[in-house]
């Protein structure tokens, strides 16, 4: 099994573009997807805007979508060719509650795709993507946290437009890091594709190869 997560720094900058673009170019992986939100005060961290994340029941919400035209970031998975889309929210700083079915999901996982920083306190995940748009200085804390963690830098803007305002510190991490340039519509490119196929080839073999070691032997009189 391989689990991706994608981030980034801020919102509105294509994360579930991202996840979506993946999907669909990677189809043979049969991903579970998850959209992660986290709510606070009727406010959603997606986009600082009014939102329906919040349900008055409990303090955690996990919905499957199997309405792939029903207008949400999950039903985008669907379209793009997930094999199954879960729509995980929760109020800020308590993702840990929900940790318990996001496990079960991913127990009866092929392979799996998150949208989210913040699940990385709680999972290490075989691939970490941050998606970067170098025009917009925010930085969300969560994002500058777990930003040496990154397998690969996703920039949603051309650097050579604009200078971010961002710490030099993180400057120097996103410039050691592999670069893939990412742009609507698809939000994919083959150079980012040839790397995933090849991080995830190799993970399964290393997969393969510990599950024959771990195989025992059988004895033979």
């Amino acid at each position: 099994m391989a689990i991706i997560v994608v981030g980034g720094h801020t919102r509105n900058i294509g994360k579930t573009s991202v996840v979506a673009g993946i999907i669909a170019a990677l189809p043979q992986y049969n991903w579970t997807a998850f959209k992660i939100t986290q709510f606070g005060h009727g406010i959603c961290s997606a986009n600082a805007e009014p939102c329906d994340c919040e349900t008055d029941a409990h303090t955690i919400a996990v919905t499957e979508e199997r309405n792939a035209a029903s207008g949400t970031d999950s039903a985008r998975f669907l379209r793009a060719g997930a094999a199954r889309s879960f729509w995980v929210r929760t109020r800020q700083g308590q993702l840990a509650e929900a940790m318990p079915r996001i496990r079960k999901e991913l127990d009866h996982s092929e392979n799996a795709i998150l949208e989210s920083n913040s699940i990385l306190r709680f999972l290490q995940p075989d691939l970490y993507l941050t998606v970067l748009n170098v025009s917009v200085a925010d930085f969300k804390p969560s994002a500058q946290y777990f930003l040496d963690r990154a397998d690969a830098v996703l920039l949603a803007s051309s650097p050579e437009r604009a200078t971010p305002a961002w710490p030099q510190a993180l400057l120097r991490i996103v410039k050691e890091k592999p670069h893939f340039p990412v742009a609507p519509p698809s939000f994919m490119s083959s150079e980012l594709e040839r790397f995933l196929a090849l991080r995830l080839s190799l993970l399964r073999q290393e997969n393969s190869s510990q599950s024959l070691i771990a195989k025992p032997h059988s004895l033979r009189g």
